[in-house]
């Protein structure tokens, strides 16, 4: 483990000298490319230094225990060298995790798309409060947040929105939402008070860099209609909404959230390539290591994630059995326990792996 941070470390020292040179500057593709990498080994660098310096502390503290001292120093002495040595061992825990495979895509910006699913106009409703929800979280953690297509309904419900979320790390956190989220409330228009139960899904995708995915322009069908749906004088008067279907894989994409038809073609192409290379990912994951895929959960769209009770103010996420007795704040984009454990079960998952195939 400790030849595997030193390199690690070695590798940091040479990105830093890299990334400071003009003629990588120059080259936006390398750039991006070292940065990222960079930005991953800065975080397990730093926990590799904290240990360094504590085994250096101990180094130290035995040292001084060897020497002459009186009854009351000697005693300090092994109260420092229990504190340093559980440190130690803490750090040595951390470093492990650290070194597991990490997922390509952690430190990428994502889109987001969250769809009504059963349950009409509530679902719908249901689906804005879960778009609150990851805006409020984004604003927590510094992430900006972007509409690439809303589709609304009279009531304030989505059928369908696309939202980017940009910010380093922001795949990390958010890629446990994919899936279904059932919600159980009574409904403002219950006259008769009965709890409903609806749901919304949610999709979450690592934004591609420009870079990245190559699109043949031959390989796009496109076509301009005039957007539809709740708001706005402008609506219905052009034809600036814009539908793209990319004929190799059928994959559709459709924008009407600009009112120029420039922009709606810009945003709906950022939402395609990061449809590609979740497929092209997928794909490849699947050819290489299916024993790869998280424990915590597939990400799959079609499976229930998680459930929002209304009347007993539980949110549980079904993956790991946490259940949290703090629904309010949550929506209001407290999530970071429950994302958090989240984490920690793909890691001990991961960590279980490691430790079995060796």
């Amino acid at each position: 483990m400790l030849n595997k941070l030193k390199s690690l470390k070695n590798r940091y020292e040479e990105l830093s000298a890299l990334l400071a040179q003009p003629e990588t500057m120059n080259d936006q593709k390398r750039y991006r490319e070292l940065a990222r990498e960079h930005a991953q080994l800065s975080e397990i660098v730093a926990a590799y230094d904290r240990y360094t310096a504590t085994v250096q502390e101990l180094a130290d503290c035995r040292a001084m225990l060897s020497e002459q001292h009186d009854a009351e120093m000697r005693e300090l002495i092994h109260a420092e060298l229990t504190a340093l040595e559980e440190a130690e061992t803490k750090l040595v825990e951390e470093l492990k995790f650290m070194l597991l495979p990490r997922d390509p895509n952690d430190e990428r910006s994502v889109i987001i798309e969250i769809r009504a699913g059963t349950g009409g106009d509530e679902a719908a409703l249901f689906g804005a409060d879960l778009l609150r929800m990851y805006q409020r979280y984004a604003e927590r953690h510094g992430f900006k947040a972007e509409f690439l297509n809303e589709n609304m309904t009279e009531m304030g419900g989505v059928k369908e929105v696309v939202l980017s979320l940009s910010g380093r790390g922001a795949y990390s956190r958010m890629k446990f939402e994919s899936g279904v989220h059932r919600v159980q409330r009574v409904p403002e228009t219950e006259s008769q008070g009965r709890i409903h139960t609806s749901a919304a899904t949610v999709a979450v995708l690592p934004e591609a860099d420009d870079v990245e995915v190559e699109i043949n322009p031959n390989d796009l069908q496109i076509d301009t209609y005039r957007s539809g749906g709740a708001g706005g004088q402008h609506v219905n008067k052009t034809e600036s909404a814009i539908r793209i279907t990319h004929l190799p894989t059928g994959l559709v994409v459709q924008c009407q959230d600009e009112r120029s038809q420039h922009k709606n073609k810009d945003k709906a192409m950022r939402v395609l390539k990061s449809r590609l290379l979740e497929l092209y990912q997928s794909q490849a994951a699947e050819a290489e290591a299916t024993n790869r895929k998280s424990q915590v959960g597939s990400g799959d769209r079609s499976e229930r994630i998680r459930t929002y009770n209304f009347p007993q103010n539980r949110v549980t996420d079904h993956r790991i059995g946490l259940t949290l007795y703090k629904l309010e704040a949550f929506m209001d984009g407290d999530m970071d326990e429950l994302i958090d454990a989240l984490i920690l079960a793909e890691r001990t998952a991961q960590l279980s792996g490691e430790t079995a195939e060796h």
